[in-house]
Protein backbone atom coordinates (compact mmCIF):
# COMPACT_ATOMS: atom_id res chain seq x y z
CA UNK A 1 0.00 0.00 0.00
CA UNK A 2 1.16 3.04 -0.94
CA UNK A 3 -0.49 6.15 0.76
CA UNK A 4 0.80 9.33 1.66
CA UNK A 5 -0.49 11.78 3.79
CA UNK A 6 0.97 14.82 1.91
CA UNK A 7 -2.37 16.36 2.26
CA UNK A 8 -2.77 15.93 5.81
CA UNK A 9 -4.39 14.11 8.42
CA UNK A 10 -7.74 13.00 7.89
CA UNK A 11 -10.69 11.34 9.10
CA UNK A 12 -11.84 8.47 7.14
CA UNK A 13 -15.44 6.32 8.02
CA UNK A 14 -15.36 2.73 6.15
CA UNK A 15 -18.92 1.16 6.27
CA UNK A 16 -18.44 -2.80 4.70
CA UNK A 17 -21.65 -4.77 4.20
CA UNK A 18 -22.51 -8.51 5.10
CA UNK A 19 -22.25 -9.57 1.45
CA UNK A 20 -19.06 -8.32 1.76
CA UNK A 21 -17.58 -10.18 4.52
CA UNK A 22 -19.46 -13.44 4.96
CA UNK A 23 -19.30 -16.43 2.50
CA UNK A 24 -21.63 -19.33 2.32
CA UNK A 25 -19.82 -20.76 5.89
CA UNK A 26 -19.98 -17.46 8.22
CA UNK A 27 -17.53 -14.35 8.23
CA UNK A 28 -14.90 -14.49 5.09
CA UNK A 29 -11.24 -14.30 7.52
CA UNK A 30 -9.43 -13.35 3.85
CA UNK A 31 -12.29 -10.24 3.24
CA UNK A 32 -11.56 -8.97 6.50
CA UNK A 33 -7.98 -9.42 7.11
CA UNK A 34 -8.28 -7.28 3.33
CA UNK A 35 -9.70 -4.82 4.80
CA UNK A 36 -7.94 -4.49 8.10
CA UNK A 37 -4.37 -4.75 6.05
CA UNK A 38 -6.11 -1.44 4.17
CA UNK A 39 -7.37 0.35 7.23
CA UNK A 40 -3.74 -0.45 8.94
CA UNK A 41 -2.23 1.30 6.10
CA UNK A 42 -4.05 4.38 6.45
CA UNK A 43 -3.12 4.29 10.13
CA UNK A 44 0.16 3.97 9.83
CA UNK A 45 0.50 7.40 7.69
CA UNK A 46 -1.79 9.55 10.61
CA UNK A 47 -5.27 8.76 9.20
CA UNK A 48 -7.68 7.88 12.08
CA UNK A 49 -10.49 5.41 10.02
CA UNK A 50 -13.74 4.08 12.33
CA UNK A 51 -14.93 1.11 10.70
CA UNK A 52 -19.08 0.26 10.59
CA UNK A 53 -19.24 -2.89 10.04
CA UNK A 54 -22.07 -5.35 9.05
CA UNK A 55 -21.86 -9.13 9.56
CA UNK A 56 -22.88 -10.11 13.38
CA UNK A 57 -26.11 -11.24 12.51
CA UNK A 58 -25.23 -13.29 9.31
CA UNK A 59 -22.45 -14.71 11.73
CA UNK A 60 -24.76 -15.52 14.42
CA UNK A 61 -26.98 -17.28 11.60
CA UNK A 62 -24.52 -19.54 10.34
CA UNK A 63 -23.47 -20.75 13.86
CA UNK A 64 -26.97 -21.48 14.16
CA UNK A 65 -27.38 -24.23 10.84
CA UNK A 66 -27.90 -21.10 8.75
CA UNK A 67 -31.12 -22.10 6.26
CA UNK A 68 -33.48 -19.56 5.45
CA UNK A 69 -32.33 -15.88 6.83
CA UNK A 70 -35.37 -15.25 9.72
CA UNK A 71 -37.42 -12.21 9.05
CA UNK A 72 -38.90 -11.79 12.88
CA UNK A 73 -36.93 -9.32 15.25
CA UNK A 74 -36.75 -11.03 18.00
CA UNK A 75 -34.76 -14.15 16.17
CA UNK A 76 -32.79 -11.63 14.52
CA UNK A 77 -31.58 -9.49 17.56
CA UNK A 78 -30.65 -13.18 19.46
CA UNK A 79 -28.68 -13.92 15.70
CA UNK A 80 -26.86 -10.60 16.61
CA UNK A 81 -26.08 -11.12 20.19
CA UNK A 82 -24.62 -14.77 19.19
CA UNK A 83 -22.74 -13.61 15.97
CA UNK A 84 -21.13 -10.55 17.31
CA UNK A 85 -18.56 -11.12 19.67
CA UNK A 86 -17.97 -13.93 16.62
CA UNK A 87 -17.13 -10.42 14.39
CA UNK A 88 -14.91 -8.96 16.71
CA UNK A 89 -12.98 -12.08 17.10
CA UNK A 90 -12.03 -12.19 13.52
CA UNK A 91 -11.14 -8.90 13.37
CA UNK A 92 -9.24 -8.00 16.18
CA UNK A 93 -7.28 -11.10 15.19
CA UNK A 94 -6.51 -9.27 11.95
CA UNK A 95 -5.44 -6.14 13.66
CA UNK A 96 -3.45 -7.61 16.26
CA UNK A 97 -1.10 -9.34 13.73
CA UNK A 98 -0.45 -5.47 12.58
CA UNK A 99 0.10 -4.30 16.32
CA UNK A 100 -3.38 -2.34 16.33
CA UNK A 101 -6.03 -2.37 19.08
CA UNK A 102 -10.29 -2.71 18.31
CA UNK A 103 -12.69 -1.20 20.37
CA UNK A 104 -16.19 -2.27 19.84
CA UNK A 105 -18.71 0.30 20.04
CA UNK A 106 -22.71 -0.51 19.87
CA UNK A 107 -24.76 2.54 19.15
CA UNK A 108 -28.07 3.22 19.61
CA UNK A 109 -30.45 5.84 17.75
CA UNK A 110 -31.22 8.17 20.30
CA UNK A 111 -27.45 8.21 20.54
CA UNK A 112 -27.67 10.71 17.95
CA UNK A 113 -31.44 12.11 19.23
CA UNK A 114 -30.20 13.41 22.85
CA UNK A 115 -27.86 15.76 23.30
CA UNK A 116 -25.65 14.08 25.97
CA UNK A 117 -26.05 10.99 24.72
CA UNK A 118 -24.78 12.58 21.40
CA UNK A 119 -21.74 14.14 23.27
CA UNK A 120 -21.02 10.80 24.95
CA UNK A 121 -20.89 8.83 22.00
CA UNK A 122 -18.72 11.45 20.06
CA UNK A 123 -16.36 11.63 23.06
CA UNK A 124 -16.09 8.13 23.23
CA UNK A 125 -14.71 7.57 19.45
CA UNK A 126 -12.51 11.06 19.83
CA UNK A 127 -10.73 9.59 22.83
CA UNK A 128 -10.35 5.66 20.91
CA UNK A 129 -8.53 6.89 17.84
CA UNK A 130 -6.46 9.43 20.34
CA UNK A 131 -5.05 6.37 21.74
CA UNK A 132 -4.61 4.71 18.33
CA UNK A 133 -7.60 2.94 18.58
CA UNK A 134 -9.17 1.37 15.45
CA UNK A 135 -13.13 1.77 16.92
CA UNK A 136 -15.75 -1.24 15.16
CA UNK A 137 -19.20 0.64 15.09
CA UNK A 138 -22.77 -1.52 15.30
CA UNK A 139 -25.87 -0.39 15.60
CA UNK A 140 -26.85 -2.38 19.22
CA UNK A 141 -29.31 -5.09 17.10
CA UNK A 142 -29.45 -7.07 20.47
CA UNK A 143 -31.42 -4.44 22.52
CA UNK A 144 -32.70 -1.61 19.48
CA UNK A 145 -36.32 -1.57 19.78
CA UNK A 146 -38.70 -2.11 16.60
CA UNK A 147 -39.81 1.10 16.24
CA UNK A 148 -36.51 2.97 17.23
CA UNK A 149 -33.72 1.72 15.18
CA UNK A 150 -31.37 2.41 12.09
CA UNK A 151 -32.80 -0.05 10.18
CA UNK A 152 -29.72 -0.50 8.17
CA UNK A 153 -25.63 0.43 8.87
CA UNK A 154 -24.79 2.30 5.79
CA UNK A 155 -27.07 5.42 7.39
CA UNK A 156 -25.81 4.47 10.61
CA UNK A 157 -22.30 4.78 8.83
CA UNK A 158 -23.30 8.54 7.99
CA UNK A 159 -24.41 9.36 10.99
CA UNK A 160 -21.08 8.10 12.72
CA UNK A 161 -19.44 10.29 10.11
CA UNK A 162 -20.97 13.26 11.27
CA UNK A 163 -20.45 12.41 14.73
CA UNK A 164 -17.02 12.40 14.08
CA UNK A 165 -16.87 15.49 11.81
CA UNK A 166 -15.02 13.19 9.01
CA UNK A 167 -13.42 13.91 5.71
CA UNK A 168 -14.59 10.90 3.67
CA UNK A 169 -17.16 7.74 4.24
CA UNK A 170 -16.50 5.20 1.99
CA UNK A 171 -19.12 2.53 1.58
CA UNK A 172 -17.91 -0.58 0.81
CA UNK A 173 -19.96 -3.37 -1.35
CA UNK A 174 -20.20 -6.09 -3.52
CA UNK A 175 -20.27 -3.81 -6.80
CA UNK A 176 -18.07 -1.24 -8.27
CA UNK A 177 -20.28 1.19 -7.51
CA UNK A 178 -23.83 3.06 -8.51
CA UNK A 179 -24.61 2.01 -11.97
CA UNK A 180 -26.50 2.83 -14.59
CA UNK A 181 -28.50 0.13 -14.34
CA UNK A 182 -28.77 -3.72 -12.51
CA UNK A 183 -25.74 -5.46 -13.35
CA UNK A 184 -27.38 -8.67 -12.61
CA UNK A 185 -29.76 -7.89 -15.66
CA UNK A 186 -27.78 -5.62 -17.93
CA UNK A 187 -23.95 -6.60 -18.87
CA UNK A 188 -23.72 -3.33 -20.26
CA UNK A 189 -24.29 -1.13 -17.15
CA UNK A 190 -22.37 1.45 -16.32
CA UNK A 191 -20.13 2.80 -13.41
CA UNK A 192 -21.74 6.41 -12.53
CA UNK A 193 -18.57 7.78 -11.51
CA UNK A 194 -19.99 11.08 -9.91
CA UNK A 195 -23.08 12.74 -8.31
CA UNK A 196 -23.56 16.15 -7.18
CA UNK A 197 -27.44 16.02 -6.08
CA UNK A 198 -29.42 12.52 -5.17
CA UNK A 199 -32.72 12.77 -6.72
CA UNK A 200 -35.76 10.54 -7.60
CA UNK A 201 -34.57 9.87 -10.22
CA UNK A 202 -31.41 8.34 -9.51
CA UNK A 203 -32.99 6.74 -6.39
CA UNK A 204 -34.77 5.05 -9.06
CA UNK A 205 -31.84 3.25 -10.04
CA UNK A 206 -30.87 1.94 -6.54
CA UNK A 207 -33.85 -0.78 -6.43
CA UNK A 208 -34.13 -2.73 -3.13
CA UNK A 209 -32.15 -4.97 -0.90
CA UNK A 210 -29.51 -6.27 -2.73
CA UNK A 211 -28.45 -9.49 -1.08
CA UNK A 212 -29.56 -12.39 1.15
CA UNK A 213 -27.88 -11.66 4.25
CA UNK A 214 -27.86 -7.82 3.67
CA UNK A 215 -30.68 -5.22 5.33
CA UNK A 216 -29.60 -2.64 2.74
CA UNK A 217 -28.81 -2.41 -1.19
CA UNK A 218 -28.07 0.36 -3.11
CA UNK A 219 -31.47 1.99 -1.91
CA UNK A 220 -29.87 2.73 1.42
CA UNK A 221 -26.27 3.42 0.39
CA UNK A 222 -27.85 6.52 -1.09
CA UNK A 223 -29.21 7.74 1.50
CA UNK A 224 -26.42 7.66 3.62
CA UNK A 225 -24.81 9.57 1.13
CA UNK A 226 -27.57 12.17 1.03
CA UNK A 227 -27.01 12.12 4.55
CA UNK A 228 -23.52 12.50 4.49
CA UNK A 229 -23.91 15.30 1.69
CA UNK A 230 -26.11 17.24 4.18
CA UNK A 231 -23.65 16.63 6.54
CA UNK A 232 -20.63 17.91 4.58
CA UNK A 233 -18.48 14.62 3.92
CA UNK A 234 -17.47 12.95 0.88
CA UNK A 235 -18.89 9.95 0.08
CA UNK A 236 -17.42 6.88 -2.02
CA UNK A 237 -19.46 4.03 -2.94
CA UNK A 238 -17.05 1.15 -4.17
CA UNK A 239 -15.79 -2.29 -4.53
CA UNK A 240 -14.47 -4.16 -1.36
CA UNK A 241 -13.02 -6.68 -3.18
CA UNK A 242 -10.65 -3.68 -5.05
CA UNK A 243 -7.06 -3.75 -4.48
CA UNK A 244 -6.17 -0.50 -2.45
CA UNK A 245 -9.39 0.71 -2.13
CA UNK A 246 -9.61 3.02 0.43
CA UNK A 247 -6.15 4.35 -0.44
CA UNK A 248 -7.97 5.15 -3.84
CA UNK A 249 -10.66 6.82 -2.08
CA UNK A 250 -8.78 8.83 -0.37
CA UNK A 251 -6.77 9.61 -2.75
CA UNK A 252 -9.83 10.61 -5.07
CA UNK A 253 -8.81 8.33 -7.97
CA UNK A 254 -10.78 8.39 -10.99
CA UNK A 255 -12.94 4.98 -11.40
CA UNK A 256 -12.37 3.72 -7.56
CA UNK A 257 -16.76 3.91 -7.22
CA UNK A 258 -19.26 6.51 -7.23
CA UNK A 259 -17.89 9.82 -6.01
CA UNK A 260 -20.69 12.15 -4.20
CA UNK A 261 -19.97 15.52 -3.20
CA UNK A 262 -21.01 17.03 -0.14
CA UNK A 263 -23.63 20.02 0.69
CA UNK A 264 -21.81 23.32 1.71
CA UNK A 265 -24.63 23.97 4.19
CA UNK A 266 -24.67 21.24 7.10
CA UNK A 267 -27.18 20.03 9.32
CA UNK A 268 -26.89 19.38 12.69
CA UNK A 269 -26.97 15.71 14.11
CA UNK A 270 -30.59 16.03 15.50
CA UNK A 271 -31.93 17.14 12.45
CA UNK A 272 -30.03 14.86 9.67
CA UNK A 273 -31.77 12.38 12.33
CA UNK A 274 -35.24 13.63 11.64
CA UNK A 275 -34.72 14.51 8.53
CA UNK A 276 -33.38 10.98 7.36
CA UNK A 277 -33.34 8.62 9.84
CA UNK A 278 -36.95 8.65 11.17
CA UNK A 279 -39.52 7.12 9.12
CA UNK A 280 -42.55 9.44 8.55
CA UNK A 281 -45.83 8.55 9.74
CA UNK A 282 -48.12 10.87 7.94
CA UNK A 283 -48.25 14.01 5.72
CA UNK A 284 -49.39 17.45 6.51
CA UNK A 285 -50.19 19.87 3.37
CA UNK A 286 -49.51 23.20 4.13
CA UNK A 287 -50.97 26.29 2.18
CA UNK A 288 -48.55 28.59 0.23
CA UNK A 289 -48.04 31.15 2.98
CA UNK A 290 -47.20 28.61 5.29
CA UNK A 291 -44.93 27.09 2.74
CA UNK A 292 -43.06 30.46 2.05
CA UNK A 293 -42.73 30.62 6.09
CA UNK A 294 -41.24 28.04 6.90
CA UNK A 295 -38.98 27.65 3.50
CA UNK A 296 -37.67 31.84 3.65
CA UNK A 297 -38.63 33.07 7.34
CA UNK A 298 -36.93 29.57 9.60
CA UNK A 299 -40.97 29.83 10.89
CA UNK A 300 -42.92 26.89 13.04
CA UNK A 301 -45.45 25.34 11.56
CA UNK A 302 -49.24 26.97 12.42
CA UNK A 303 -52.72 25.49 12.57
CA UNK A 304 -53.48 28.31 10.41
CA UNK A 305 -51.14 26.95 7.51
CA UNK A 306 -52.39 23.53 7.66
CA UNK A 307 -54.99 22.66 4.93
CA UNK A 308 -55.17 18.58 4.91
CA UNK A 309 -53.68 15.69 7.16
CA UNK A 310 -53.09 12.32 5.66
CA UNK A 311 -52.02 9.46 7.56
CA UNK A 312 -52.68 8.28 11.76
CA UNK A 313 -50.07 9.62 13.89
CA UNK A 314 -48.97 10.83 17.43
CA UNK A 315 -47.63 13.73 18.92
CA UNK A 316 -43.41 13.87 18.15
CA UNK A 317 -43.94 11.21 15.15
CA UNK A 318 -42.00 12.36 12.20
CA UNK A 319 -44.51 13.80 9.24
CA UNK A 320 -43.28 15.24 5.83
CA UNK A 321 -44.62 19.04 5.11
CA UNK A 322 -46.12 19.43 1.71
CA UNK A 323 -47.29 22.57 -0.20
CA UNK A 324 -50.13 23.07 -2.60
CA UNK A 325 -48.88 21.38 -5.32
CA UNK A 326 -48.48 18.27 -3.34
CA UNK A 327 -44.74 18.42 -3.20
CA UNK A 328 -42.77 17.08 0.18
CA UNK A 329 -40.71 20.56 0.97
CA UNK A 330 -39.89 19.62 4.56
CA UNK A 331 -40.19 16.66 7.32
CA UNK A 332 -40.73 17.33 10.97
CA UNK A 333 -41.65 16.24 14.40
CA UNK A 334 -45.39 17.14 15.37
CA UNK A 335 -46.55 18.38 18.82
CA UNK A 336 -49.80 17.26 18.35
CA UNK A 337 -51.82 13.80 16.94
CA UNK A 338 -53.20 13.93 13.92
CA UNK A 339 -56.65 13.86 15.09
CA UNK A 340 -55.96 16.67 17.18
CA UNK A 341 -54.28 18.57 13.91
CA UNK A 342 -57.59 17.88 12.05
CA UNK A 343 -59.35 19.27 14.41
CA UNK A 344 -57.26 22.60 14.87
CA UNK A 345 -56.26 23.13 10.89
CA UNK A 346 -56.71 26.44 9.53
CA UNK A 347 -57.47 28.27 12.86
CA UNK A 348 -55.41 31.01 13.76
CA UNK A 349 -53.20 31.23 17.41
CA UNK A 350 -55.98 33.43 19.29
CA UNK A 351 -58.88 31.25 17.87
CA UNK A 352 -57.32 28.08 20.10
CA UNK A 353 -58.28 26.46 23.45
CA UNK A 354 -56.68 27.33 25.99
CA UNK A 355 -53.32 26.15 27.00
CA UNK A 356 -52.49 24.54 23.61
CA UNK A 357 -49.45 24.59 22.17
CA UNK A 358 -49.22 27.00 19.10
CA UNK A 359 -46.94 25.49 17.25
CA UNK A 360 -47.76 21.97 14.93
CA UNK A 361 -44.26 21.16 14.43
CA UNK A 362 -41.84 23.77 15.70
CA UNK A 363 -38.58 25.37 13.68
CA UNK A 364 -36.49 23.38 16.01
CA UNK A 365 -37.85 19.89 15.05
CA UNK A 366 -38.42 21.10 11.15
CA UNK A 367 -36.15 20.60 8.56
CA UNK A 368 -36.65 21.98 5.34
CA UNK A 369 -34.97 19.75 2.46
CA UNK A 370 -35.05 21.85 -0.62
Amino acid sequence: MTTTSAAGARTVVVKIGSSSITDGGGIDVAAVDKLCGEVAGLNRVGHSVVIVSSGAIAAGWWALGGGPRPTDLAVLQALSAVGQHRLMRVYDDAFACRALTVGQVLLAPLDFVHRQQYLHARQTLARLLELGVVPIVNENDATSDDEIRFGDNDRLAALVAHLVAADLLVLLTDTAGLLTADPRRDAEALLIEEVVEVDHELESLAGGAGSEVGSGGMASKLAAAKIAAWSGVHTVIADAARPGVLDAALAGDAGVGTVFRPRSRRLPARKLWIAFAVGAAGTLVVDAGARRALVEGDASLLPAGVVDVHGEFDADDAVEIAGPDGVVFAKGLVRHSSERITALAGRRSADLPDGVSPEVVHRDDLVVLT
